[in-house]
């Protein structure tokens, strides 16, 4: 980073270990500065891939069978020599080395690695915040599906599928159109108690980058998903929970 923040203050906020205000004042400063932005994505990529490597090594077969052997032959800890004591640590330290070059090498391989789909995710919150200033929210206001689903005739290629769910604590409040990866998409719009819920919908009918399935940032959160030939993308500052549900509630 060029800026005046320090490497450690951006770790510190993605790990959760800033404070309340240290953390008000890195969000504020991500706000006005891309450079930051751009870097906060790259590592929450980074670290979303080594989570799904699940980079770990297996102990070779043989070296198992030698410690079980050594286990039960030894009698007593004085029977250990500085000859075996020795082997332990090199195999140890072999196993180490290993851990560490796959790790570094596995880095350096995400780090050449294009971020697949932040652009678009980074549009779609955009367009979330944009959409809670006044007069934003919504082109259609209504609660009857029946009234926003053919507001979207003729305005896209497709026919989003448009359900209310206020029987279970997410009322339709209306839809609008916005533009995601150089696309017009559709915008289902919910109430959740004084929140606000923002679903994108859009074909998954050609190879696009995925965006990531789930994560939080500067205090909202999304879960991408897809279901019959369907992208949902899931926006909102509610919990995750509450998140979670409206997102079983899409895909029933």
């Amino acid at each position: 980073m060029t800026c005046e923040l320090s490497q450690s203050v951006l770790h510190g906020y993605l790990d959760g270990e800033l404070d309340l205000i240290r953390a008000e004042e890195f969000e504020r400063h991500l706000s006005t500065c891309s450079e930051c932005i751009a870097q906060l994505e790259a590592q929450e990529a980074l670290w979303s891939s080594l989570q799904k490597a699940q980079l770990y090594e297996r102990i070779p077969r043989t070296l198992s069978k030698r410690i079980k052997r050594r286990i039960a032959h030894t009698e007593s800890d004085y029977q250990w020599s500085w000859g075996s004591i020795l082997q332990w640590v090199a195999a140890s330290a072999a196993i180490v080395v290993l851990m560490t070059v796959s790790y570094s090498g596995l880095k350096g391989w995400f780090a050449d690695k294009p971020v697949e789909g932040q652009a678009a995710l980074t549009e779609v919150l955009d367009a979330h915040v944009r959409s809670l200033q006044p007069g934003h929210l919504a082109d259609v206001m209504s609660s009857d599906q029946h009234t926003v689903k053919p507001w979207f005739n003729g305005k896209l290629s497709y026919v989003p599928p448009v359900r209310d769910f206020a029987g279970s604590g997410f009322p339709l409040v209306g839809g609008r159109l916005d533009v995601i990866d150089g696309q017009s998409v559709a915008v289902l719009v919910y109430g959740r108690r004084k929140h606000f819920i923002s679903v994108f919908v859009w074909p998954d009918e050609k190879p696009q980058a995925a965006l990531p399935a789930s994560g939080a940032r500067n205090g909202y959160q999304w879960i991408y998903s897809r279901s019959q030939g369907m992208k949902y993308c899931t926006v909102s500052d509610v919990s995750s929970t509450d998140l979670q549900d409206l997102e079983k509630l899409l895909q029933q």
